[in-house]
């Protein structure tokens, strides 16, 4: 690992971990590091448009070649391209918000938002990211990673978002089970109270679990007893849909491990 690389990389990711701008000795508390190397870095990274300063105040946030960059992934994104066309329909299906995400690191990542087919104000959810083992999008795709994963996972300290987020890994590992048995995954009011999801896992070519799709709304409204049980089988055909044009076999979509 080179290191300057590594330290460059930690910067970026404390600037965007939900502060709006930072100083450098809060960035160098925040990684360890040395504020003289600290902001020679900064230096770098500004030249370079990843991040920008605040004259005024000093401190630093993430610069516009990030969005660039950003909107370049989401470009290259074969999943995205792929679940585009699919989420659109499964939205006008079910008249409710539709994501398609990834997992980075140790949350799942928001990389399509389809709007709820209706009048009301929405707020663009691309890029927002959720602790994996707080939503069903996040659920199902650690139902198919391999075990040692899984164990990874888990090893870390896990979160409580709300008095609802399963935390502890027997739990876990029971729901993930449960994942596998079904097809697809469910939350309740786990990540945000009020909230709920139904989500499947979408495989590539290699069978292996790429990203998720799911249905998200109000845990009222999606966990309605009819309500929930079309839910669940739209999304689950959605997602085998998107497998498919990823090339997954159909014996291996939604495979137990």
């Amino acid at each position: 690992m080179i290191q300057s690389v590594d330290r460059a990389a930690r910067i970026l990711h404390a600037l965007g971990s939900g502060s709006p701008s930072l100083g450098v000795t809060d960035i160098a508390e925040r990684l360890g590091l040395a504020k003289p190397t600290v902001h020679g870095l900064l230096r770098t990274l500004e030249q370079t448009g990843l991040v920008s300063q605040d004259v005024t105040t000093g401190k630093y946030f993430l610069g516009p070649g990030v969005l660039q960059l950003g909107n370049a992934y989401l470009a290259g994104s074969e999943l995205r391209v792929r679940a585009m066309l699919r989420a659109a329909a499964l939205s006008r299906q079910v008249n409710e918000v539709v994501w398609v995400t990834v997992l980075t690191d140790d949350d799942v990542m928001v990389i399509h938002h389809e709007f709820r087919p209706d009048d009301a104000v929405q707020i663009l959810e691309v890029g927002a990211t959720i602790p994996w083992h707080a939503c069903a999008l996040g659920h199902a795709i650690a139902a198919y990673l391999d075990e040692g994963e899984v164990d990874r996972m888990l090893g870390k300290p896990l979160r409580a978002l709300t008095g609802r987020t399963r935390t502890t890994p027997d739990v876990l590992r029971k729901a993930l089970a449960g994942v596998r048995d079904k097809g697809f995954a469910v939350e309740n009011q786990e990540a945000n109270v009020g909230d709920a999801g139904v989500a499947a896992a979408v495989f590539d070519h290699s069978g292996r679990p790429v990203g998720s799709l799911g249905v998200v709304g109000p845990a009222d409204r999606l966990l309605a007893r009819q309500a929930k049980a079309s839910l669940s089988r739209a999304v689950i055909e959605t997602a085998r849909a998107v497998s498919r044009e990823l090339g997954a076999p159909r014996t291996q979509t939604h495979r137990e491990r």
